[in-house]
């Protein structure tokens, strides 16, 4: 979202706003809404005018777009998803199971007791792509630490790389299992060019079966974008077998 100011002559049909010694107007668009305001206006009125003005801006790159939200099983893990797909992007969260993420990380060195430590902090595959093509591109960035999780009435972060590693210091794991768990997550800062992707895992710190809204914050060309996840569900802690999840 953007401000765009323009100069405005009032015309016949008398949708100039008028104001003492007003000859020309201003056009501010925010959101596609034109407010067309006076270009000689006191020194008293015009800073409190161009206040509210960029006070209404601030609120509306706030608030998150209302972006195309599907969700359904996804075809290789068997398992479900909840997907953002906007112009240009797609952000796909999948459900992991606490048996995978104990199994991938114990055969990796973790002790018992670490991989059960990240199996109950709410494991998704977090696949992320560019859908711009070379003839039209855009540049996506994200960070996840602009991301807020919402769960029973409180906001958090992501835990992501960073909040991990001061984590596996504290608790002394050992450096390999540091390194394939650092590998296995999404970046936590990443850019894409037209048609890019990547995928990794991404940990939210809540219990399994947990009900959450996750807000996604992404740069697309410069411009920042936000787009809301509503009613995603961390994966239960149950034990299906490999072959039937």
């Amino acid at each position: 979202m953007h401000l765009k100011a323009s100069s405005y002559q009032p015309g016949s049909d008398g949708d100039g706003v008028t104001l003492a010694g007003t000859t020309t107007s201003r056009v501010v668009t925010t959101q596609g809404v034109e407010i067309k305001l006076a270009n000689t206006v006191s020194t008293a009125v015009r800073p409190a005018i161009w206040a509210a003005l960029t006070a209404i801006g601030l609120l509306l790159m706030a608030q998150p777009v209302a972006a195309l939200v599907n969700t359904g099983t996804d075809d290789e893990a068997r398992l479900p998803y909840w997907e953002i797909v906007e112009p240009g992007v797609s952000i796909r969260l999948v459900q992991r199971l606490p048996d995978q993420t104990r199994g991938f990380f114990q055969a990796r060195g973790f002790s018992v007791a670490d991989a059960e430590l990240i199996a109950q902090s709410c494991v998704f595959q977090t696949v992320f792509r560019n859908l711009s093509s070379a003839s039209k591109p855009v540049k996506i960035e994200y960070d996840l630490n602009a991301w807020v999780i919402q769960a029973a009435g409180a906001k958090r972060g992501m835990k992501t790389r960073e909040v991990w590693k001061k984590i596996w210091t504290g608790r002394r794991a050992p450096r390999a299992a540091q390194l394939a768990f650092e590998w296995g997550l999404l970046p936590t800062r990443q850019a894409y060019g037209p048609g890019d992707y990547n995928w990794g895992m991404s940990v939210f710190g809540l219990a399994p079966g947990t009900e959450f809204t996750l807000d996604v914050v992404w740069q697309q060309n410069g411009e920042r974008r936000m787009a809301r996840l509503p009613g995603v569900r961390c994966a239960p802690d149950i034990h299906p077998l490999p072959d039937s999840p």
